[in-house]
């Protein structure tokens, strides 16, 4: 069948259910990520050319994981150097088969991402696999120059739910909270940045979403070892009460734990190491802000909510669902609206989330809150 983004129609097998089959993988759900991701790139493109930096503009593009090619495809109409990457023969075919017909320059190459990363070096690498990204990072980490774009969909380990598998895979402690939105992101850019920092690389978040069945970050890359350390800085850990959702971050990859809820006396779980510092530069997030078309992009206006709510959103590690806040206190929730206004008289600051109707983040702490709600 013919799918239409952007400027752009490629050709993707019919998929009947999301991912089902032997076919070449295509998500219809990803187009809000694949949307925000030219307009990241135009914005990154655009910064590095008004600030000057050494050398010239991002140019070339690799889809490491390429399937169908779409982000490629979509990545060279945007104006860069695409390369499609993938071990699926007919996945190449129909990569190379996507730039031909929507007349653009385009590489795709039967490799393995691996191999291919640790041979050459492009300017932004995407990382967009099934599941985990974790098993490309080191080889992303070696080949990118200025900006890794990277997909994690395996929610269900990066936010605890399955536990041993978020363990092994992110060398991490995951826990399935009331904010498994912020756990799995936050989760996922501790391990990006330890990975890159192997490498004396920084991998600074300059834009990261959460989504209901992935979680996306941009990273900005920066060689030195100093620079590197100042990033492991921002790792720390979160204990956490299930019972009564009190939480307390603390940075630093040494943990002290505290065992037992200062509110309700109940044992608390902790968490780490989780990424504690902010996920997006405000000024960068601006910039790509003028970028999304809404006549070229057909989730447009989805991520401009998005980006709406990030640039508006607290920059606090966790958040709290405002229902599960009521239910603990037996009372009836009130409106969002009013609940967040009702903070701020208070003296506190508080904000919705990107990723949640009911999902607030604030300074107050539970036993505040419950002073003013319950």
């Amino acid at each position: 069948m013919d799918v239409s983004e952007g400027t752009i129609t490629v050709e993707v097998p019919e998929q009947p259910e999301q991912g089902a089959g032997d076919a070449v993988f295509y998500n219809p759900e990803q187009e809000l990520n694949r949307d925000l991701t030219v307009a990241a790139l135009r914005a990154y493109r655009e910064r590095a050319e008004a600030e000057g930096v050494d050398g010239p503009p991002p140019r070339s593009y690799l889809d490491a994981t390429a399937a169908s090619g779409i982000r490629g495809v979509r990545a060279a109409a945007a104006g860069f150097e695409a390369t499609c990457c993938d071990v699926d023969p007919e996945a190449v075919d129909l990569a190379r088969e996507n730039f031909a017909r929507n007349d653009l320059d385009g590489e795709a190459v039967h490799r393995d991402a691996n191999a291919l990363m640790h041979e050459e070096r492009f300017d932004v690498v995407d990382l967009d696999p099934f599941g985990t990204p974790i098993p490309f990072a080191d080889a992303a980490f070696r080949s990118a120059r200025t900006l890794c774009c990277v997909t994690a969909t395996d929610t269900a380990p990066l936010c605890g739910a399955h536990f041993q598998s978020g363990v092994r895979s992110y060398g991490a402690v995951p826990r399935n909270t009331d904010f498994h939105a912020e756990m799995g992101l936050r989760i996922l850019l501790s391990a990006l940045v330890r990975t890159a920092a192997r490498y004396d690389v920084a991998a600074e978040p300059v834009l990261s979403h959460s989504a209901p069945h992935y979680a996306r970050t941009y990273l900005e890359l920066t060689s030195g070892a100093q620079a590197a350390d100042s990033l492991l800085e921002e790792l720390g850990h979160v204990d956490w009460c299930p019972d009564c959702f009190w939480r307390t971050a603390r940075r630093g990859l040494i943990h002290d734990p505290v065992t037992e809820c200062p509110d309700c006396e109940r044992p608390t779980k902790p968490a780490g190491p989780l990424w504690l510092g902010r996920t997006h530069e405000p000024d960068f997030l601006a910039r790509v802000r003028t970028h999304v078309d809404e006549n070229e992009m057909g989730a447009s206006r989805a991520v401009g909510r998005t980006l709406d709510h990030l640039d508006s959103e607290l920059d606090e590690p966790t958040h709290y669902d405002q229902h599960r806040l009521f239910g603990n206190w037996s009372a009836p929730a009130i409106g969002m609206d009013e609940f967040i206004e009702e903070l701020h008289e208070a003296g506190f600051e508080a904000s919705r989330t990107h990723y949640g109707g009911t999902t607030f983040k604030t300074d107050a702490d539970v036993a505040e809150m419950a002073a003013l709600f319950a």
